[in-house]
């Protein structure tokens, strides 16, 4: 099927174009997006990041230009380059997570977290072919779908105009590092077609601060491709038709903790932006499919880390399949509406093999099952005079199904497990209101929103290691419910300075954290054997996160020059009870009270310059508030000088004073650090 789907894409990717070609020259323009945001949107805080930006990073990696915005945090502090991949869920607001992603994140309308982990492989995504990113913070977003429980974040591909003809880099770093990065971009009549592909690759540093005789460096190599077309097929409607894939390798710095992740994504869009003026239609329909594999090992080390032995071996095949159907009418009188509806099915499984002897398993587990979401939506946004307000809404009706839990030993013997989970189902209602009032250069914010989650495979069925440390899955998850508010000003005392802020209160019903239930050495199900030096944990419903903040957003431009800003504060505390009463009032794991980012920036016709500062507040590993991680200042900078008019050299440092980003602490407080400084050269060539 995936093969099949594959090759009708990309026949239409280079197709399409020159079908439109040959039917008429006349000057039609296409821009490759989705229908227009909402004016509504003005009511919520919303941040974005323009080309520029995504095109000057140190690290030319997609996590890293998210950083910009405060309070948008993944679970742990290490990039794609280092992280265990299940580790990279993202969230906003201090709600703190569990590697699930809490946002919604989209590229080009397609929902992009893995369908069985609800985690995002950053490695797919290249910077240098994206047009801009958009953040809202604060959940409930109705036309953009489901899982916007802490808000949306929108990746939107590059056309010709702003991705040019061609661009090449090839970059050599530190630790024998390579980055060799490619797009094109090629007009055609009546639309376009890009091509865009990246390749790094890196012997890795040793991610335990005090190693032992076990640690080594943990080396990685990444590779991805895309490729797109988008073509007018007549009166007005566009086709866009995508096809990409990745490849993920990385080790986890010990034996036996290899890591691979591949996957590779097809969609089909036609897009009809309409008129609303002429009383025409505005209407969008979208397809799209995913496959994923994901395979891991974990370890079991001695306190003292000279030994290491295998504990578990996974491999988790996941599927995602999804559309959207969705309308613009012409309501007119300052009234834009959207209508539509979407749907969403992920399944999967992880196989593992686990109760090792020596290097040799013994037992095998195949735990998993499938869910599907479907939904209908409304949005409608309101402008006159000075006032701007929107409403949104949706209904989703959700199915966790075939789940099942089986363990058997490899060699001959009775079945240690075979269980076939109950069905479950539901309904959710969620939304939002807003409202801005502008009043020349202030504008004044408010809003409210209701916002859900569906439990993700992983969370409901995959048990997973975390040095010493064990966390069991938990079938019986409820979905996550939230309910929150903000007031906001913005201020633009002048065209080229904007200074936003925001202040926010969500609480988080039902949140799903790793609770410790007890402490090693033991057997426990579903994990097996637990060290001395480990804790066992399970994922379950707490009671509640709420958390309170205030954002501060800023850019300002002067000629050349750029300066751009943003810091977040939030409060965020748990609420418990039953087996995790010991949790009330302590913080979320992985949650700092403040974070904070700036970027000087200088960008001529030719060379560029920039130094982006950055704050992580200190924070908790463990949901016990018993191991705190530091706060750390990191720096990093870019520069390009011209060397013809298309070619420039370029240089690049990732925490430039090489400070000690902590990631994580696991049992007998052996902590795992994040990126050192890496320092890059190489040469950029840009044609327009």
């Amino acid at each position: 099927m995936l093969e099949k789907l594959g090759c009708a894409v990309a026949a239409l990717c280079v197709a399409a174009p020159a079908v439109a070609q040959d039917r008429s020259q006349d000057e039609i323009v296409v821009t490759g997006r989705g229908l227009d945001v909402p004016p509504g949107d003005a009511a919520y805080a919303v941040v974005t990041i323009d080309r520029a930006r995504l095109a000057d990073t140190a690290s030319n990696r997609i996590e890293d230009v998210l950083a910009d915005v405060a309070g948008l945090a993944q679970f742990r502090r290490s990039t794609s380059t280092s992280a265990h991949p299940t580790s990279q869920g993202i969230t906003l607001r201090g709600l703190g997570g569990n590697a699930s992603s809490r946002a919604l994140l989209l590229l080009d309308g397609v929902p992009q977290t893995d369908p069985f982990g609800g985690w995002v492989p950053f490695p797919a995504y290249m910077p240098g072919r994206l047009a801009g990113v958009r953040v809202t913070r604060g959940g409930g977003s109705g036309f953009a779908g489901p899982g916007a429980l802490a808000g949306t974040v929108e990746l939107e591909s590059g056309s010709p105009t702003e991705l040019g003809s061609l661009n090449l880099g090839a970059f050599y770093g530190s630790r024998n590092s390579v980055d060799a990065n490619a797009v094109a971009a090629v007009p055609v009549s009546g639309g376009f077609f890009t091509v865009a592909a990246q390749y790094g690759r890196s012997d890795g540093f040793v991610p335990i601060v005090k190693p032992g005789r076990v640690d080594r460096a943990a080396p990685y190599e990444q590779a991805s491709v895309a490729v797109r077309g988008v073509t007018d097929i007549g009166g007005g409607t566009e086709l866009q038709t995508n096809l990409s894939g990745f490849t993920d390798q990385r080790d986890r710095g010990t034996a036996f903790t290899g890591v691979l992740s591949k996957g590779a994504d097809a969609s089909v869009r036609l897009v009809h932006r309409g008129n609303g003026q002429k009383g025409e239609w505005g209407w969008s329909a979208l397809a799209y499919l995913q496959v994923r594999q994901f395979e891991s090992g974990f370890a079991s080390i001695s306190a003292a880390r000279d030994t290491v032995s295998p504990v578990v071996q996974q491999e988790v095949p996941a599927t995602g399949i999804g559309g959207r159907i969705e309308v613009a009418p012409p309501v007119g009188g300052g009234v834009t509406l959207r209508l539509g509806g979407d749907l969403r099915r992920v399944s999967g499984e992880t196989r593992e093999l686990y109760t090792f002897v020596g290097t040799s398993p013994t037992r095998r587990r195949i735990a998993g099952g499938a869910s599907l979401t479907t939904g209908g939506f409304a949005n409608a946004s309101y402008t006159s005079g000075g006032w701007t307000l929107d409403a949104g809404g949706r209904l989703d009706h959700w199915t966790i199904h075939d789940g099942s839990l089986f363990e058997a030993p490899l060699a001959a013997g009775p079945v240690l497990t075979d269980t076939r989970y109950s069905n479950r189902h539901g309904w959710e209602p969620t939304g939002r209101l807003g409202a801005a009032y502008a009043m020349g250069p202030v504008t004044l914010r408010a809003a409210g929103y209701r916002g859900w989650r569906l439990p993700t495979l992983n969370e409901l069925y995959r048990p997973f290691r975390a040095g010493a440390d064990a966390t069991a899955a938990n079938s019986g998850l409820d979905p996550e419910r939230l309910w929150g508010g903000e007031v906001g000003v913005d201020l633009r005392p002048v065209p080229d300075l904007v200074f936003r802020a925001t202040g926010y209160l969500n609480r988080l019903d039902g949140a799903i954290a790793n609770v410790t239930l007890s402490r090693g050495p033991g057997t426990f199900p579903g994990v097996g054997f637990v060290s001395a030096a480990g804790a066992y944990r399970q994922r379950q419903n707490l009671e509640a996160v709420e958390a309170k903040g205030i954002e501060l957003d800023g850019h300002w431009t002067l000629g050349a020059w750029s300066l751009a800003g943003s810091w977040a504060y939030a409060d965020s505390r748990v609420h418990a009870s039953g087996a995790a009463t010991s949790l009330d009032g302590l913080r979320p794991a992985q949650t700092p009270r403040f974070q904070g980012s700036a970027t000087l920036a200088w960008r001529a016709a030719l060379a560029n310059a920039s130094v982006t500062a950055r704050y992580a507040g200190a924070r908790f590993e463990d949901d016990q508030n018993s191991a705190e991680l530091d706060s750390a200042w990191t720096v990093d900078a870019t520069l390009g000088v011209p060397v013809t008019r298309a070619l420039r050299i370029e240089g690049r440092a990732e925490n430039l004073f090489d400070a000690e980003v902590q990631a994580g602490i696991s049992g007998g407080n052996v902590i795992e650090r994040a990126t050192p400084r890496t320092l890059w050269i190489g040469l950029r060539y840009a044609m327009r």
